[in-house]
């Protein structure tokens, strides 16, 4: 199902949980529309934007957890074929791009934090990590949140990333994607791909 992807060397990759806005941000990234529902889970195998000439690739991967009306078993599925891909693919990417949604974020993490549950999110960044992906935190949706500091450390504790948040803005960058205020990720992108000698792809961030 996930054997879409285009022959290419370099990728950027988006991951997050449904509705976090992966593909709003997609559309902010790229200037190009892809299937967005108002439902969650629309998204179900990867949309990939290809630039040829640059044999460069920026996947958005399906929205992983709850979705309603999506049977437990086929999100399960969903999630397992994007841990294989991510693995499968983890030379290339040179960038992952988690998104989380800013509002619900750590109610989400909060709510699914026992001793024998990891939260989706949390595991996710540290799966990423472990596979050597160098990986942002989008936290979309910022227009919403009142107290932006004191989510950003909250979320960052959350992570293991000791806070204040402002020392890892090379990892979490606060953003509204349907506002088209990406900067922070951007600048984050761009600084990992600097250390991968890939400038060249700064004109797409």
């Amino acid at each position: 199902m996930f054997d879409t992807r285009p022959d290419r060397e370099a990728e950027v990759a988006l991951v997050g949980r449904s509705n976090v806005g992966k593909s709003t941000l997609m559309r902010e990234l790229t200037g190009h529309d892809f299937d967005t529902g108002g439902n969650p889970g629309v998204t179900r195998e990867p949309n990939h934007y290809d630039w040829a000439p640059e044999d460069f690739v920026i996947t958005d991967l399906p929205g992983f957890g709850f979705m309603s009306g999506v049977h437990e078993e086929r999100r399960e599925q969903i999630k397992t074929n994007i841990v294989h891909y991510l693995e499968e693919y983890a030379e290339n990417i040179l960038v992952a791009i988690l998104v989380v949604d800013g509002k619900s974020v750590i109610d989400i993490i909060d709510r699914h934090s026992g001793p024998d549950e990891v939260p989706y999110d949390v595991e996710m960044f540290h799966f990423l990590r472990d596979l050597g992906i160098p990986t942002v935190v989008a936290v979309n949706k910022m227009d919403k949140v009142d107290d932006k500091d004191e989510r950003l450390n909250e979320l960052c504790d959350r992570l293991g990333l000791y806070p204040p948040w402002k020392q890892w803005q090379e990892i979490v960058a606060p953003i509204t994607a349907k506002k088209g205020r990406i900067e922070p990720l951007n600048e984050a992108v761009r600084e990992h791909l600097h250390e991968q000698q890939r400038d060249d792809l700064f004109k797409f961030f």
